[in-house]
């Protein structure tokens, strides 16, 4: 397979962003990870009062590989990290002692990094299989300025860490946007959600825009990499969250369910569900964020905690 799209050299402009994200569960249920490495980290307080200062704010001084591991053990990196830190070329991406490699036919994380609020040692090796890789991409907003790849829709992934002591492997899914400005200042929010099956993988995206638009896609990823459009199912109001967050999605006849809370913060949550696509009942991992509670100030005294800057 080829590197086509993963684009690790890829130049984010002044107050734009790239990101590459990760999750996975393991095959038992017991556990789950995120990984998503970030130029230009989207919601950095730093990165965000940068670009709130008027400047040409620099996203490759704001960078950061956020590992959260879900189950037990449990943890929380996300340590925003200056221009100093970043190496970028077509198959690598390092962001401090972490770094990302593609070799042709498998991504390996390598994590070195520390948890917060409770500073804790977060080491050992993620590999990420991919089944396929898809080459079609998605522009989000009317102007062109956000874009999104679904790059392995389909993949498997071998989870091996020294600290915490924890192995496992599972299904697991890989994508990355990008973009030339702020999320909140294009849309007001969204919510995602990927549910993997034996023969496709289902995948809905739902963005709300600031120009008062909508866009949803309902995507089906073929087992040969394939993606393509099928009816969009009803809309299915989950349960909001501790922090009021909804979580809207979509199901063939209503039929989608909350299994399990796995991020709760004030203006993002992630979660397990149980849902209906393509014919199939499915366990789905689902996304809903908030950029206006993002875009609010008490975030700015709230997020330093779980997101640390060092000083170089």
């Amino acid at each position: 397979m080829t590197a086509a799209g993963w684009a690790f050299d890829r130049k984010a402009g002044p107050r734009g962003y790239g990101w590459w994200y990760l999750d996975a569960l393991s095959a038992d249920g017991r556990h789950g990870l995120t990984i998503i490495a970030f130029i230009g980290t989207v919601f950095s307080p730093w990165y965000s009062l940068a670009k709130r200062g008027g400047a040409a704010a620099d996203p490759e001084n704001h960078c950061c590989l956020h590992v959260a591991l879900y189950g037990a053990p449990g943890g929380w990196a996300m340590t925003d990290r200056r221009r100093g830190a970043l190496r970028q070329s077509a198959d690598v991406l390092q962001i401090g002692p972490s770094a990302l490699h593609w070799d042709g036919e498998a991504l390996t994380v390598r994590i070195e990094e520390i948890t917060a609020p409770l500073p804790r040692p977060l080491r050992g090796s993620v590999v990420l299989r991919p089944e396929a890789l898809s080459t079609r991409a998605f522009q989000l907003d009317s102007e062109g300025r956000h874009h999104w790849h679904p790059i392995a829709a389909r993949a498997s992934v071998e989870v091996t860490l020294e600290s915490p002591a924890l192995r496992w492997s599972g299904a697991a899914y890989f994508d990355t946007n990008w973009g030339s400005a702020p999320l909140e200042q294009d849309f007001v929010g969204w919510d995602w959600c990927r549910a993997p099956m034996p023969d496709a993988t289902a995948i809905l995206y739902n963005a709300q825009r600031r120009d008062g638009t909508d866009q949803s896609l309902a995507l089906r990823v073929g087992r040969d990499g394939a993606v393509t459009d099928f009816e969009l199912p009803p809309p299915v109001e989950l349960p909001r969250t501790l922090w009021r967050i909804a979580r809207p999605t979509r199901a063939e006849a209503g039929q989608a369910r909350l299994v399990r809370t796995l991020v709760d913060a004030p203006f993002y949550s992630r979660s397990e569900i149980r849902t209906r696509l393509l014919g199939q009942e499915a366990t789905a991992i689902h996304e809903s964020l908030s950029l206006d509670r993002f875009a609010s100030p008490a975030m700015y005294a709230m997020l330093p905690f779980r997101v640390p800057r060092p000083l170089r």
